[in-house]
């Protein structure tokens, strides 16, 4: 069916199937709206700063996993991996220079630098930060034995944002790692 007609205004309407796709569209986001919504409310909870640490712009953790270093980095750049472990969409281009996207795309970024199974370097940035505002992560994955220190250096984020990212890490990344390893 075509949308000819001599009125003008009548010219543009679409399709009936055009239409009908439009509406299909609508309903599947309407569906996944509120989980999305939940999600990013759960995951992106502000909490309460703490004065000594509002002029705070790094942060330093050092967490132990009962996983060879090589296991953890391929973790951290495989999409599906990555996903799996955090309950959270993701999509990783794993190369030097690749784009990534966390979280359902709270956090982006691009992978600076990778020196497999040692270190991963990303500018990284929750998207609710002012554009172009991006932070470095140093991922650095020390072997002990057949299990791994990670050793994160997180640097250059805004101020009033530490007492946020700490525990987020913590939240986000290890204990759900741990889980995902064991």
């Amino acid at each position: 069916m075509t949308n000819e007609t001599n009125h003008p205004a009548l010219a543009y309407l679409p399709t009936r199937r055009y239409a009908m796709s439009l509406l299909g569209m609508a309903i599947g986001v309407m569906a996944t709206a509120p989980r999305l919504v939940a999600h990013t409310q759960q995951t992106m909870t502000q909490t309460p700063g703490n004065a000594a640490n509002e002029n705070r712009t790094s942060l330093h953790q050092e967490v132990d996993f009962k996983a060879a270093p090589r296991r953890i980095y391929e973790i951290l750049l495989n999409a599906k991996q990555f996903a799996a472990f955090t309950g959270a969409p993701a999509e990783i281009d794993p190369a030097a220079g690749g784009a990534f996207s966390l979280f359902g795309g709270l956090i982006v970024g691009r992978n600076i630098e990778e020196v497999p199974g040692e270190r991963l370097v990303q500018a990284w940035r929750p998207t609710h930060w002012d554009p172009g505002v991006y932070s470095m992560v140093r991922f650095e994955l020390r072997p002990q034995g057949t299990e791994t220190t990670v050793v994160l250096d997180h640097t250059g984020f805004p101020k009033g944002d530490y007492d946020h990212l700490s525990p987020g890490w913590k939240e986000h990344y290890w204990e759900p790692l741990k889980k995902y390893l064991a």
